[in-house]
C-alpha cells in the first residue's frame, strides 16, 4: 500500500497527490513510490492527463529530504549522485511518458520540488507560491535537473541568479520569467489545473504524444532537422485512426471520439 502518494480519478484525468508532512520533502522511498505510480498511470489507456500536486497548506514540494543527506554522503561513491539521480531518473521517466503532466503548485516549490515541477509539461501556480533552488545555501548545487532544465525555461542569466543566490521568486516573477504558465488565486488552483488537464485529455492521445515527443527531442536541434521531424510527426498523426476520426468529425460537424490509436 502506498505511503506517500495517492491518486484520484476525474474522468480521464488522474490527480496524484504527494503527501509527506510537513512540506512533502522528496525522500528516496517517496521518489520510488511516485515513479512507480506515474509509470502505472502512463500505461493505463483510461488516463490521458495527470495532475501532480502536494498535500497540505504549506508546500507543493519544499525540496529533498535533507535528513537523508548524511547517509547519502557516506554512500555517495557507490550511488553516483544519491537522491539527485533519483529525481533525474523520475524526470527521464516523465519525459518518455505518453501522458502529459500538469503541476498544480502552491506554497513552497523549492529545490527538488521545483525540479519535479520542471519535469511537468505545464505549470500552474497559486499567487502565494514561492519558487527557488536554495541548494547553494547548503554548500551544494541542484542535482535533479536544476542546472539543466531551469536555463532552458528561463534563460542562462536568470537560472544562474536563482542557482547562485538561492533566493526565491514569487508567483508573479515566475510567470514573467516563463517558469510557470499560469498564476491563479489559491482557491482556484486545482480547478484551473484540472480544467487544463481535462481539455488535453479530450484531445487525441496520438497527437498529444507526438507533440510531447517533439517538444523534448527537437528543442536543441537545427531548425531544418526540427522541421523534418515535425513533418514526420504530422504524417504519423494523419495516418492514425485518431487522425482519420478527427478529420471525419470536422467534415461531419460533430465532436470527435478519439481512441488513442
Amino acid at each position: 500500500m502506498a505511503e506517500f502518494v495517492s491518486t484520484e480519478r476525474d474522468g480521464m484525468v488522474a490527480v496524484v497527490t504527494i503527501d509527506h508532512p510537513p512540506v512533502n520533502a522528496l525522500s528516496g522511498p517517496l521518489l520510488e513510490e511516485l515513479e512507480a505510480e506515474l509509470v502505472e498511470l502512463d500505461a493505463d489507456e483510461g488516463v490521458r492527463a495527470i495532475v501532480l500536486k502536494g498535500a497540505g497548506e504549506r508546500a507543493f514540494v519544499a525540496g529533498a529530504d535533507i535528513s537523508e543527506f548524511p547517509s547519502l554522503r557516506e554512500a555517495a561513491p557507490q550511488q553516483n549522485g544519491g537522491s539527485a539521480r533519483g529525481i533525474q531518473k523520475l524526470g527521464a521517466r516523465m519525459d518518455a511518458a505518453h501522458t502529459p503532466f500538469v503541476a498544480a503548485i502552491h506554497g513552497f516549490c523549492l529545490g527538488g520540488g521545483l525540479e519535479l515541477a520542471m519535469c511537468c509539461d505545464i505549470r500552474v501556480c497559486s499567487d502565494d507560491a514561492q519558487l527557488g533552488q536554495p541548494e547553494i545555501k547548503l554548500g551544494l548545487i541542484p542535482g535533479g535537473g536544476g542546472t539543466q532544465r531551469l536555463p532552458r525555461l528561463v534563460g542562462l542569466g536568470r537560472a544562474l541568479l536563482l542557482n547562485l543566490t538561492g533566493d526565491f521568486v514569487d508567483a508573479a516573477t515566475a510567470y514573467e520569467w516563463r517558469l510557470v504558465e499560469k498564476v491563479v488565486p489559491r482557491e482556484e488552483l486545482l480547478d484551473t489545473a484540472l480544467g487544463i488537464a481535462r481539455t488535453i485529455a479530450a484531445r487525441s492521445p496520438v497527437s498529444v504524444a507526438v507533440l510531447r515527443e517533439l517538444a523534448r527531442t527537437t528543442r536543441d536541434l537545427p531548425l531544418e532537422e526540427g522541421l523534418r521531424r515535425e513533418a514526420d510527426g504530422f504524417r504519423r498523426c494523419l495516418e492514425s485512426e485518431d487522425g482519420a476520426e478527427g478529420v471525419a468529425a470536422f467534415l461531419e460537424k460533430r465532436e470527435p471520439e478519439f481512441t488513442g490509436r
